[in-house]
């Protein structure tokens, strides 16, 4: 059973989060000149706007159902409907705080590290005279928030990935709250935001190479750290129950990653159309790949691991999308497959942290692969390219350090507030029993 929440501590924590627009360089509620310079009466493309209804769509699926079923397919029986409840929670919290603050936020001009509070319980995105964000005009604003909501609750679906089987649902629901608010809010705002300090030094990621992966993968690998392994890790058998769960997860996260990528053209564009291959060239070559990698080390080609390269190859073109043609995705899901294939394979068993499903090894590894070679691929001939090797790696770095860090300072006040871990007879007996009264038939 989950322990009482205190509520004394709360008042503190949640002062800090608030007075973060403090930092914008814009009052309150200030009408700041970007802003200004959309009209109150924007004229939409119905086109672009659908393009991103579906998108939403298609991102929102990728974590309902498609992280529940990869990620618990892979669990042990008695702990696979509890990655289900951490997921449910945390997309529900992570609205919450998103139309509240957080989207404010990262979207909003504010500062080069932080946004106003311009957009606060989401003012001025819905009435007859919405209007646009400028990262994306023709489609009202309200659309880009709703799509942008979409990224950042699979971004933290993907951490828990990383403490599944012991981490208690009271402490993913704190952890969600603040993690939005104080992690991925201003990474958001660095690099999508026009104004954003690393946006501003021509950073490059088009669909969350170093926003989601690297920000997840880093900030897994510190709570994995923090939280403490599994009880038995190391030295018995924690085999996945389902992989067919698993494959089928893959599959739509696969599909969803096309509106993921596609979507963030923001429009019904060429530009979207050549995201959409370039994710699709690069999955293809991740899986084959990784499958190779398996046939060298083991003589077989394995169902998991070539689901898990296309996973990696997904996570790679995810930066460089929107800037390479098909021999850049085919040498980043190559490159891939190949360093992701070693993370996975030697990080866990080199450095004793039980990252349980590995979140840093693939997401982290295949994040930042992927962040640092966008500049190498990208052709001038699609768009911009506005970035160096070092001006990725750089940001990629930046990030990587600011979200482990943030994670586990914020692990630390959420520990004493609702308990990181369940006990070790809940363990034993399993999360689903344990924290939810329920199980799988057979399990």
């Amino acid at each position: 059973m989950s322990q009482v929440l205190p509520t004394r501590r709360l008042p503190a924590f949640t002062l800090l989060a608030l007075a973060l627009p403090l930092l914008a360089s814009a009052p309150l509620h200030a009408q700041t000149a970007a802003t200004a310079a959309v009209p109150a009466l924007a004229k939409f493309n119905g086109a672009d706007t659908a393009w991103m209804l579906i998108s939403t769509v298609l991102v929102l699926l990728m974590t309902i159902p498609g992280i529940m079923l990869f990620y618990s397919g892979m669990m042990r029986a008695k702990n696979a409907l509890s990655i289900v409840a951490h997921t449910f929670a945390a997309t529900a919290v992570v609205t919450l705080v998103w139309a509240g603050i957080a989207y404010s936020l990262a979207f909003t001009p504010g500062s080069p590290w932080i946004g106003d509070m311009s957009r606060a319980l989401s003012d001025g995105l819905l009435g007859a005279k919405v209007g646009a964000h400028p990262s994306a005009p023709t489609v009202p604003e309200s659309a880009f928030f709703m799509f942008q909501l979409a990224f950042a609750i699979i971004t933290f679906a993907l951490i828990i990935g990383a403490t599944v089987e012991r981490m208690r649902l009271s402490a993913t629901i704190f952890f969600a709250a603040f993690w939005t608010i104080l992690v991925y809010a201003p990474v958001a705002h660095w690099i999508w935001q026009p104004t954003g300090w690393l946006a501003s030094m021509g950073h490059m990621d088009f669909a969350g190479g170093t926003v989601v992966h690297i920000a997840a993968g880093a900030s897994g690998l510190v709570a994995a750290k923090v939280v403490g392994p599994r009880k038995g890790f190391g030295t018995e058998p924690m085999v996945p129950h389902n992989l067919l769960v698993t494959i089928i997860g893959a599959g739509l996260l696969w599909a969803g990653w096309f509106g993921f990528n596609a979507g963030s053209a923001f429009e019904a564009s060429s530009r979207a159309v050549g995201a959409l291959l370039a994710t699709q060239v690069a999955a293809c070559v991740g899986a084959f790949v990784w499958g190779i990698c398996e046939y060298v080390q083991r003589g077989k080609f394995s169902v998991l691991g070539m689901a898990t390269g296309a996973i990696a190859g997904l996570v790679a073109i995810t930066p460089a999308s929107g800037f390479v043609g098909v021999l850049g995705a085919s040498a980043l899901g190559a490159a891939a497959g190949v360093g992701c294939f070693l993370a996975v394979t030697r990080f866990k068993r080199t450095t004793g942290i039980d990252d349980s499903l590995d979140v840093f090894a693939l997401h982290g590894v295949g994040g930042f692969i992927g962040t640092v070679l966008t500049p190498v691929f990208a052709l001038k001939e699609i768009a911009p390219v506005t970035a160096t090797v070092l001006t990725n790696l750089m940001g990629a770095c930046a990030v990587a350090a600011y979200a482990g860090v943030m994670t586990w300072l914020i692990l630390l006040v959420v520990k004493p507030l609702a308990g990181l871990r369940v006990t070790a007879e809940e363990e034993q007996l399993g999360l689903d029993l344990a924290q939810h009264g329920e199980m799988i038939s057979g399990a």
